[in-house]
């Protein structure tokens, strides 16, 4: 299967980019790269590895996050990326979490550019998909360019072509995650001179992008763009994604159309998966912002949040209903 180009990509989120959210977000868009929510070694090598991994095939073409820091372990991991029917394995050096610099990887790796470049030479090793790696442009007060010239350099010389870069800083000591997606500066014209200086490399920028507009204009500098929380929050902007970049004209289909296509996959989730724990509330909240500036986008966030509603578990009612509520 010919992959489209990474030219536009949909951000790894935790507890947001899950199979239910890709699944819905593959349905606005055919050719945007999706991303899973980083999958740490330990759980994948000590925990429940399917459901990890499990995807639908309609979510392609997608990409594992690992998070992890010892080369064997990864190695491993991608194995069962590759195995799962993954496009992609990337490598998280950018998370600033507590949590994750205890595991001593995420964005603390930046200070270790000689072990990133071992974890990706025994993943290139394990797999035959890309191994990518996702990074920021700095840590706590390093603001130099040489800083992440050379990490980008160092990493490259171990086989990655592929670097998603964001485009702030990373203070480990201080901020919590959500305030390093906002405090440091936006510093785009760091990634740009990145790819002046790989050329050879495919260098994709991420931060604070939110419409189709800044996409096209990151687009004139770099290889692509990856778009994180405004993808989340209002999904129908991808709707001119594959046209646009892609050059798809293929008719997109309509918000309600989405909305009925998601009817039989949740009422096939749930006779699936419903045993393991599976609420419809685990699927309908990724869609809350589809109807977005719509009239009656509120009363749709309300009915397909609504407990009792979504506890009947018939999702044809409350997704038509919700439907319903909405002037298009």
């Amino acid at each position: 299967m010919k992959l489209p180009k990474r030219t536009v990509s949909v951000a790894p989120m935790l507890d947001w980019t899950d199979r239910h959210c890709r699944y819905f977000h593959r349905l606005i868009s055919r050719h945007t790269w999706l991303y899973t929510e980083m999958v740490t070694t330990g759980a994948l090598l000590y925990g429940d590895v399917a459901r990890h991994l499990d995807f639908s095939d309609e979510e392609h073409p997608v990409a594992l996050q690992l998070g992890g820091s010892e080369p064997d372990d990864l190695a491993q991991c991608a194995k069962l990326g590759e195995k799962w029917g993954y496009d992609e394995i990337n490598l998280n050096c950018g998370c600033p979490s507590e949590r994750v610099q205890k595991g001593a990887f995420g964005a603390c790796l930046m200070k270790e550019s000689t072990l990133v470049a071992r974890c990706v030479a025994a993943m290139r090793d394990a797999v035959s998909i890309d191994v990518t790696v996702k990074h920021r442009i700095g840590v706590d007060d390093v603001h130099t360019y040489d800083f992440v010239r050379d990490f980008v350099g160092e990493i490259a010389e171990a086989g990655c072509r592929t670097f998603i870069v964001h485009a702030r800083n990373a203070i480990l000591k201080g901020l919590s995650p959500k305030e390093n997606r906002d405090i440091p500066p936006l510093r785009y014209d760091v990634v740009y001179r990145l790819k002046k200086d790989f050329p050879e490399l495919e260098i994709l920028i991420n931060g604070g992008v939110e419409t189709a507009d800044e996409v096209a204009r990151h687009l004139e500098q770099v290889d692509g763009v990856m778009i994180g929380r405004a993808a989340y929050h209002y999904p129908w902007r991808m709707a001119e994604f594959d046209r646009r970049f892609y050059g798809d004209d293929t008719p997109a289909p309509t918000q309600a159309d989405i909305v009925k296509a998601m009817i039989p996959y949740i009422e096939t989730q749930l006779s699936r998966y419903g045993e393991k724990g599976l609420k419809m509330h685990g699927i309908t909240r990724h869609m809350l912002g589809l109807m977005h500036g719509q009239p009656g986008a509120r009363r749709f966030r309300q009915i397909l949040s609504d407990a009792s509603r979504l506890a009947t578990g018939k999702p044809a009612a409350v997704l038509l209903e919700a439907l319903a509520a909405v002037r298009l």
